[in-house]
């Protein structure tokens, strides 16, 4: 895969995630851990089902060729879903997004020092850009002093800057192993995490379907797009490229569920949109390859 097609491909993953906003506020009654279940579950499922038409082999074939680093990649992904949950229970939703918008900045400096990705000053510009992009979206919403959320919503980001890292680590052309055990990691945490809090798996026909339909078509397939293109970009661009979630989340929200969207809103979209237009264009070379430091 060429880096430009690399790129759409995250993009593309992105799209399909920016969904996730508009599904949980359609949820009604089901709690974050029950979704958390749910949603692992089905995301599980498509991802194996993927994994397993690619490579043309089945299940049990796809599970033999797990290594240590599907399995670190599978430890960081879930607990990055696990601590994404607990921060929205525990600080705001804006203060959360906000926050995890500063992943790309812990992907450059995490990958400059173990796989010598030293990012372009374009790179640094664009990064510095998004994030500004990401506070004048979210600034409204912020809350400061919930200090243990703020500090779930930073190993979040930390926890997925890790899984990118690992990911080009591994010189691995198919990193869906590692999403695949995400998922189910997550899963398991999920389940868990119902039964410790007496909360169950008994929510609605309704709930459930949202959270079935938001593992296996936002999250599942957009999480696998963004891994399937994740070895053949640097870690800090990947973190970037799928920004585009931020951009488009509140659009659906808008278009759906009449939400309008504020000044700030518009105007921090419209910055990381341009910073995503410009990284895109910058990576518009079908002679860049896999491993190559750009």
């Amino acid at each position: 895969m060429t880096k430009r097609n690399a790129t759409f491909t995250i993009l593309l993953g992105g799209f399909f995630m920016s969904f996730v906003g508009l599904m949980m506020k359609m949820i009604i009654d089901a709690s974050g851990f029950q979704i958390l279940f749910f949603r692992s579950m089905s995301l599980s499922l498509v991802v194996i089902i993927f994994a397993c038409i690619i490579t043309k082999s089945n299940p049990k074939t796809f599970m033999k060729r797990l290594d240590r680093y599907d399995l670190l990649m599978g430890i960081f992904l879930s607990l990055a879903f696990a601590t994404y949950v607990f921060s929205m229970l525990y600080t705001s939703v804006a203060s959360t997004l906000f926050i995890l918008g500063i992943t790309p900045f812990l992907a450059a400096i995490i990958a400059w020092y173990y796989l010598k990705e030293k990012p372009k000053i374009i790179v640094w510009v664009t990064m510095i850009v998004a994030t500004t992009g990401v506070f004048l979206m979210v600034s409204d919403g912020m809350v400061f002093g919930k200090t243990f959320g703020n500090i779930l919503a930073f190993f979040s980001a930390l926890l997925f800057a890790m899984t990118l890292v690992v990911a080009r680590y591994s010189k691995k052309e198919n990193v869906l192993g590692g999403t695949f055990l995400g998922g189910a990691f997550a899963c398991l945490i999920g389940l868990i995490a119902s039964l410790l809090l007496n909360h169950g798996l008994l929510i609605s026909s309704y709930d459930m379907s949202l959270s079935l339909f938001m593992g296996a078509f936002t999250i599942g397939l957009g999480i696998t797009l963004v891994t399937t293109g994740t070895p053949f970009v640097p870690a800090a661009e990947v973190s970037l490229l799928v920004l585009i979630e931020s951009v488009l989340g509140p659009i659906w929200v808008w278009i759906f569920l009449s939400e309008a969207m504020t000044t700030f809103e518009l105007v921090g979209g419209i910055l990381i949109f341009a910073a995503l237009i410009i990284l895109a264009r910058k990576n518009d070379n079908p002679n860049l390859r896999k491993n190559i430091n750009s």
